[in-house]
């Protein structure tokens, strides 16, 4: 599996380390899961507005054709 190394500040770092704790996690399980958890959401979100698009434009697309 491959690896990425993060750099945070000081503050950061605490807040991941207290955020993790506080859930009974690793640091490393809970900021990976974060950043899918973002992927996640930026995908969603973009299929949300493609969708939307095409709905709003389904009668002007059917009328091009």
């Amino acid at each position: 599996m491959a690896g990425l190394n993060l750099r945070f500040t000081d503050e950061e770092l605490d807040a991941l380390r207290d955020r993790a704790a506080a859930e009974g996690r690793s640091m490393q399980a809970f900021a990976h899961d974060a950043v899918m958890a973002a992927i996640n959401e930026h995908s969603r979100l973009f299929n949300e507005a493609a969708d939307h698009v095409l709905k709003a434009s389904a009668e002007l697309n059917r009328r091009l054709a």
